[in-house]
């Protein structure tokens, strides 16, 4: 039974790729990875930021987030047999943005290789919709992402509630195709396995809001349609 975005959290989609991105993308990763397993800069790459506007990306956020809505951040990862990590359950809370300044209802505060992180108010983390282009597939024994389904209707949750429902909800791990994508609440709760086979998972994660910050503060990119 397909997952419905509202209710569950999340969807996938197959055949998400526009024509060309997917080899242009494969070019980008050596060079976006060279010092890591991770890049939290893919917004800086050409081949990402067109993909974060295409059509066929976009056909993925509009009907969720509104014609007006603009990718803030995109991170690339690869996990192989070098780099194959485990991640357990949470959720996606802080933006990025282009230096820090305090305003009502943002922290904590965090920074990163130089860039400023704030936890936003719930309601500007309800309006987010984080879209996961495959390149490779996912499945289990690669160490695809693993959902616990309607725990973003909770709201930000605090660590003792979050173990409660990783006790009670079944997970599920999202299979992905290649050129595929996972659309995800970044409230829900989420978690990955360590890989038990050698191969690629490259992943563009893309995240969009609809709402712009207040006063001062600022996303660190806006890339729209």
């Amino acid at each position: 039974m397909p997952h419905d975005l509202e209710t569950d959290g999340f969807a996938i989609a197959a055949e998400v790729l526009p024509p060309g991105a997917h080899q242009a993308l494969l070019h980008a990763f050596p060079q976006l990875l060279a010092t890591g397993a991770g890049n939290r800069d893919g917004l800086l790459h050409p081949a990402v930021r067109s993909l974060a506007a295409s059509r066929e990306v976009r056909a993925l956020v509009e009907p969720v987030l509104g014609a007006t809505a603009f990718a803030h951040r995109a991170t690339l990862f690869d996990k192989t047999p070098m780099a194959n990590w485990l991640v357990t359950w949470h959720q996606d809370l802080v933006v990025p943005v282009q230096e820090r300044r305090d305003a009502a209802g943002f922290g904590p505060w965090s920074q990163k290789r130089g860039v400023w992180f704030v936890q936003p108010p719930e309601h500007l983390l309800r309006n987010l919709l984080a879209v996961r282009i495959d390149l490779d597939g996912s499945d289990a024994a690669n160490g695809a992402l693993r959902v616990l389904p309607g725990t973003h209707c909770h709201g930000v949750l605090a660590a003792q509630r979050s173990a409660a429902l990783a006790r009670t909800i079944a997970p599920v791990t999202c299979h992905v195709p290649a050129g595929g994508a996972l659309c995800m609440r970044p409230l829900l709760l989420h978690a990955s396995s360590k890989a038990t086979r050698p191969v690629h998972r490259r992943i563009v994660h893309i995240e969009y809001t609809g709402e712009r910050l207040p006063g001062e503060l600022a996303f660190r990119h806006a890339i729209s349609g």
